[in-house]
């Protein structure tokens, strides 16, 4: 072994390549995003007008619906990209995601989505006794907010491993 030390590898520099690929992980997370909101939002609204939720949501508590398809759409477009190219990208710093972790985060992707959706059909239902504008405004308070409190648990309570400091 030789006593002589090895020289420092420069830091990682960005090049024209990797910051085209950032650039294109980008534009598809915001595709997705915006593409999955739209899309949640003409699901909710055509359930609302067949059979499922016809009875369900009255008139004046369709924009409930709305607010939660954007939540539901958007929350999925964004984390199920992101997910998977965790899968496929990883350093030495952030490794790859692996398959049962991946599994586990689309989990509670789709528990945060179903919480979306019920909060959206009840808070619909204030449409029965207040005008349209207010159930709207209930709508995207209860909705927007309504998550922060479990977004500020430490995750060590939850049973989860805790995040690392930058």
């Amino acid at each position: 072994m030789s006593a002589e030390s090895r020289p420092e590898r420069p830091k990682a520099q960005r090049t024209a390549a990797g910051n085209v690929v950032f650039a294109l992980g980008l534009i598809v997370v915001l595709a997705t995003t915006i593409l999955g909101a739209f899309a949640a939002v003409a699901l909710l609204l055509d359930a609302t007008d067949a059979a499922p939720l016809s009875s369900v949501v009255p008139d004046d508590g369709r924009n409930a619906l709305v607010v939660g398809g954007i939540a539901l759409g958007g929350a999925t477009g964004l984390v199920l990209p992101v997910v998977l190219f965790g899968m496929v990208k990883g350093t030495e710093e952030t490794p790859r995601v692996g398959a049962g972790a991946a599994g586990r985060k689309l989990l509670a992707l789709l528990a945060f989505d179903v919480y979306v959706l019920v909060l959206a059909v009840v808070v619909a239902q204030l449409g029965r006794l207040l005008p349209e504008g207010i159930t709207t405004v209930v709508a995207v308070f209860a909705v927007g907010f309504s998550w922060m409190p479990l977004a500020m648990i430490p995750p060590e309570r939850l049973g989860l491993p805790a995040r690392k400091a930058r």
